[in-house]
């Protein structure tokens, strides 16, 4: 051990260079809730579903929404094991669009039976605190509890919008466990830019 770098704390864990830790919070809705008051949007959202997938189409989104919260697992996933999600009947995959314009996305997984996962949800920047998000949530919600469901749940990590847990909470999620990632970097393979998620620091070797 360096003499500059004190032994890490008693509790602690010193992630290895190169890899990113995010404390992530799983929340689940065991009940459709009642429905929230809209909120008046100036210009129409329409929720398009993608019925087969351009791959380069979805990831293009899936960049758009979560490179500044550093979503890379659709990036650096094989073409074959993505597009084998995508075309899962189980799995509906939608975009948020404003005029022509996609905003957003949304992933609804239904591949584990009698249950749900909001597995992708998000705004591109410009279209965050406008009104989209709780429209995308009650279409989420909508859409899930339509078919014969018991559960519908989420994630969300450190690595997230600061205003992420709050909002799922507020939609009806519950907290109901803690875990901790670790994953490659991806801004140091290039699948990001290395300008993405300034929040979260870039440990080299």
């Amino acid at each position: 051990m360096s003499a500059d770098h004190p032994p890490t704390p008693l509790g602690y864990s010193r992630v290895a260079p190169g890899k990113i830790a995010g404390i992530v919070t799983c929340l689940e809705m065991l009940a459709r809730p009642v429905p929230k008051p809209a909120r008046p949007i100036e210009r129409p959202l329409t929720l398009q579903r993608f019925e087969t997938p351009d791959l380069g189409v979805y990831r293009e989104l899936f960049r758009l929404v979560g490179e500044d919260w550093l979503w890379f697992s659709r990036l650096v996933m094989p073409d074959g094991e993505l597009a084998a999600i995508l075309t899962d009947p189980a799995v509906e995959v939608y975009a948020l669009r404003q005029g022509r314009k996609a905003i957003g996305l949304l992933e609804l997984d239904f591949r584990s039976e009698g249950q749900c996962e909001l597995a992708f949800f998000g705004l591109v920047k410009e279209a965050i605190g406008q009104g989209a998000g709780r429209f995308l949530m009650d279409q989420a919600i909508a859409k899930a509890w339509a078919r014969p469901i018991s559960r519908l749940w989420v994630h969300t990590c450190t690595h997230d919008s600061p205003a992420a847990l709050g909002f799922y909470r507020r939609s009806g999620f519950v907290p109901y466990a803690i875990e901790v990632e670790v994953a490659d970097d991806p801004r140091l393979s290039g699948h990001v830019p290395r300008s993405a998620a300034a929040h979260v620091p870039i440990i080299e070797a």
